[in-house]
Parts: structure tokens; C-alpha cells; sequence
């Protein structure tokens, strides 16, 4: 693993190799497998995120345990990488199609230190993910650019993550997927200790203790 810039002083940086990539196929071998065969049905989809220009499918930790473990895992490294104590609050995978992008937007209160990690590209071209380099103001607003503001453009390749300050940092992708497909894991946080805390697994409070009977 390698981190490429500064993220408590630019808000964002790139990690190259956290994952193997047999460890991102393993897994979406056995999203594959449980999703079962033929295609993933969301040509007929009415309702989609205003982020997007036409359906994408996604889930959610909370539906697919199996993600949660990146999510629960990660804790201690990006821990590390930001200098704080973190606490994790929920991930989702999104499967984008050719031609796809992510319009620009701030992200909500549970997502202060955010990571997205690319799983797979169908055709192996990266596919960037922009950020705005200025510290800007917490909006609902989506739009399609940056305006007049700089942005740091980041190459991913498989099994390699963008970190940034989601809340603070407008981020999306400008660029149409040039890939068939590609699949990404969307991983977020909040301190410990901070204002945000209440986000902490997303609102679930885990028990406090677990007991086990064995008969």
C-alpha cells in the first residue's frame, strides 16, 4: 500500500494497492454467485439518485453483510492514514455502466473521511474520480462541474482508493465511464471524538457486550 499526497493538508489522497486484486475478484465472484445468473435487471428502474443521469445498481452494507468487513476492516489503516480515531458508519458498492458519470456534490454528516475503492473495470481503463481542492461550504446542491474552482483529476486502478473529506470536498467523476462496466465500494467515517459521532454505524448502536452459550 502506498499513499500519494497529503490528506490532512489537501483534504484528499491517493491510495495505490490497498486490496490485491485477487482479493476485489474473490469478492465480487461471490457477489456474482449470490446475485445469481442472467443480467442485472435496472433497465426498468423509475427511481434513481439525482448524483446519476440514469439507474445504477447498488447496495448496501446492512443488505450485504459480506461488504461490512471492508468497511470494519479498514477502520485501523484509515485511522492511521487521517491521525484520528475513527469510527465507521456504512458502505455501499455501486456497479456504473459505459458512458455513466457522478455529478459533482458534497456528501452527508456521516461521511466526514470517505474512501472509494475500485473493485473491477470490465475493459481495464481507469476511470478518474475528480475532487475539489478548495475547503467549500456543506450543500445539497448537484451540478455538473466545479465551476471556477481547481480540482485534483485521480487515476485508479484496480484495487486502488481516492481518501477524502467528503463533507468539505465537492468530488464526482466528469468523465463517462469508458469502460462496459466498473464496480466501486463507497467506505465511510466519522472521528470518534468529533460532532458527527452520532453517525457511528450509521445510527445502529452496537451492544455493548456478547455473551455465547454452548450446549
Amino acid at each position: 500500500m502506498r499513499v500519494v499526497g497529503d490528506y490532512s493538508e489537501e483534504g484528499y489522497a491517493l491510495i495505490q494497492e490497498i486490496f490485491p486484486r485477487e482479493v476485489t475478484s474473490a469478492f465480487l465472484a461471490q457477489l456474482k454467485d449470490d446475485l445469481g445468473p442472467g443480467a442485472i435487471p435496472i433497465s426498468g428502474a423509475t427511481e434513481f439518485s439525482n448524483l446519476l443521469k440514469r439507474p445504477a445498481f447498488e447496495i448496501y452494507g446492512h443488505h450485504y453483510p459480506s461488504m461490512l468487513f471492508f468497511l470494519w476492516a479498514l477502520t485501523p489503516v484509515v485511522s492511521g492514514i487521517v491521525g484520528r480515531e475513527l469510527l465507521p458508519t456504512y458502505d455501499y458498492l455501486r456497479i456504473y455502466r459505459e458512458g455513466d458519470v457522478c455529478r459533482v456534490h458534497h456528501d452527508r454528516p456521516a461521511c466526514e473521511h470517505s474512501l472509494s475503492l475500485t473493485l473491477d473495470y470490465s475493459d481495464g481503463v481507469p476511470w478518474n474520480l475528480e475532487v475539489e481542492r478548495p475547503t467549500t461550504r456543506p450543500s445539497s446542491a448537484v451540478e455538473d462541474g466545479f465551476g471556477t474552482n481547481s480540482f485534483a483529476s485521480l487515476e485508479m486502478n484496480i484495487g486502488d482508493a481516492v481518501l477524502y473529506q467528503g463533507v468539505n470536498h465537492r468530488h464526482g467523476r466528469l468523465n463517462p465511464n469508458p469502460n462496459q462496466w466498473s464496480v466501486h465500494l463507497f467506505l465511510h467515517w466519522v472521528d470518534r471524538n468529533g460532532p458527527n459521532c452520532g453517525h457511528a454505524f450509521d445510527g445502529r448502536v452496537p451492544p455493548s457486550s456478547v455473551s455465547f452459550a454452548f450446549a
